[in-house]
């Protein structure tokens, strides 16, 4: 049985994949794959143009009746079509599917939670209930590329916007993954912008947490390390914040720990 790696990639990297699919492509030769995207960036431009501010807090969107609308027309529609045809193009057989399709991915509709002293609905947000990986093992066992959407369902049948990150753990703790990836713009860690950041080569629970009472731990990047502490904790056994270019070479990643 071929070892599993879970890679989730940006949507603000779609377009500049052109070390990734070769790297992947490598890593494919003795591993299986499932490729997780977001789209935060395309959501954001769509809604933008629609008129429309979104609303992200601690990194986390919320997706109202016109967000969701576009959450569907950016993920499911464009992202995953250009990122499974950029496949396809590297000689990769990548199939594109959402987490609702064969009931992927069952949510529940996020309660508010409390956030700075503030009570924040965020609408059609969906908490991961639970995966159900019959296509995901199916696409694999034929030699298949899965990419998968973070759109969730629910029992009846209702979708959900779901955190890409989330999307992407839940399926790694699942599939009982040796690796997960988190592919970002910013290549790893950071200290913070500016002359005198640095990229941390190793995190864990402790600076984990000091970066975020410090502040340089924050937003997206936030949940992303949250995430991955998560993964650990539920058996992952390697996970790694990484640029497109270093999925097999690691040494400009960051290896998160516990």
């Amino acid at each position: 049985m071929r070892p599993v790696c879970v890679i989730k990639i940006g949507g603000g990297l779609v377009n500049g994949l052109s070390r990734f699919w070769p790297a992947l492509r490598e890593m494919m030769a003795d591993t299986d794959v499932v490729l997780v995207h977001g789209g935060g960036p395309q959501a954001t431009e769509m809604a933008r143009r629609l008129g429309h501010e979104p609303e992200i807090v601690q990194g986390r969107r919320v997706t109202s009746d016109l967000d969701l609308d576009i959450v569907r027309w950016t993920m499911r529609g464009e992202i995953n079509l250009a990122l499974s045809a950029q496949a396809q193009g590297a000689d990769l057989r990548a199939v594109g599917l959402a987490g609702a399709d064969g009931g992927l991915l069952r949510v529940a509709k996020r309660p508010p939670w409390i956030i700075e002293g503030r009570s924040v609905d965020f609408g059609w947000v969906g908490d991961v209930v639970s995966v159900q990986p019959e296509i995901l093992r199916t696409l694999l066992g034929a030699g298949f590329l899965p990419v998968v959407a973070p759109i969730g369902i629910d029992e009846a049948g209702q979708v959900y916007n779901v955190n890409a990150d989330t999307v992407a753990v839940a399926i790694a703790r699942e599939l009982r993954a040796v690796e997960l990836l988190l592919v970002t713009e910013s290549g790893g860690l950071r200290t913070g912008p500016g002359p005198f950041d640095k990229r941390i080569q190793t995190c864990n629970q402790k600076m984990f947490d000091e970066g975020v009472d410090a502040g340089w731990i924050e937003g997206g990047m936030r949940v992303k390390i949250q995430l991955a502490l998560e993964a650990i904790a539920g058996g992952v056994k390697d996970v790694w914040v990484a640029g497109a270019g270093d999925i097999t070479d690691r040494a400009n990643a960051t290896h998160i720990t516990a």
